[in-house]
């Protein structure tokens, strides 16, 4: 699975008629989406986390090899601000487990008010590892987005890569909101809001800027997740089909939806 593009999530009323067919009801539509992206970024998950049971439930809404990382919920990231970590984090993967072979990476974003704490990083990325060995599940990839600077070091650089965990590289108008490191075997990139008009769109030089960039740090088989986040007047379907085709274009290999064509060699 190279190129993996998607949205972060799915439920937008302003997405009716611009993305979803008038005649398809917001109950269907994850089935709807997986038509047209073979990923997503759960995101409602930090707000508040399913039981297994939804996770479950959406795995059964969706095609064989469909991928839905899953966002952490904020009482480990902005409540505990990853203090003693090991209970949220099992309760995340026990219910998150529910989406058996849909599961994808883990995103722990974390507050852009909190400084670097390399050691409850640590503490809670070997927390992941632990609690998969407990619950008996395959090992997740974990994937961390820091909004503060001071994360910017070679320690907190070393703390990923020793865990084999992604930085996750991210937009905003453009630009990176960060270092661009490669800190695991695969990749993950969060595109927030474009700089094109109709705001908040992504230009095409900006989409092949930031496949470059892929380009410039992953050989062609790494998996590297792309989700948008500009759900504003559907532009992330928008630009996640856009980027899509500019890969296509680039030779760039990526995952179709499984509606379509499989995997493209």
């Amino acid at each position: 699975m190279p190129l993996l593009i998607g949205t972060s999530g799915w439920q937008y009323r302003d997405w009716r008629d611009a993305f979803y067919p008038s005649g398809v009801p917001a109950a269907r539509w994850l089935e709807q989406y997986a038509t047209q992206f073979p990923t997503v970024e759960n995101n409602g998950t930090f707000y508040r986390l399913a039981a297994r049971a939804t996770f479950a439930d959406w795995a059964s809404r969706t095609p064989d090899g469909f991928v839905m990382a899953v966002k952490a919920s904020r009482y480990l990231t902005h409540i505990r601000r990853l203090r003693d970590p090991a209970e949220p984090v099992e309760r995340l993967l026990a219910a998150a487990a529910g989406l058996g072979d849909r599961l994808g990476p883990i995103l722990v974003q974390l507050p852009p008010t909190m400084q670097a704490a390399p050691a409850p990083l640590d503490q809670t990325l070997h927390e992941f590892t632990a609690a998969a060995r407990k619950l008996g599940t395959a090992e997740p990839r974990v994937c961390v987005e820091f909004r503060h600077q001071s994360w910017e070091t070679r320690e907190i650089q070393d703390i990923l890569e020793r865990h084999n965990a992604a930085l996750c590289w991210s937009d905003r108008l453009g630009r990176p909101l960060g270092p661009l490191w490669r800190t695991a075997d695969w990749g993950y990139l969060r595109c927030h809001e474009g700089a094109a008009q109709p705001w908040p769109r992504y230009g095409r030089q900006a989409l092949r800027t930031w496949l470059a960039r892929v380009a410039a740090e992953f050989p062609k088989d790494a998996d590297v997740y792309v989700y948008f986040n500009n759900d504003q007047h559907a532009a992330a379907p928008a630009d996640a089909a856009a980027l899509a085709a500019v890969a296509d274009r680039a030779g760039w290999p990526r995952m179709h939806a499984a509606a379509s064509q499989g995997t493209q060699p």
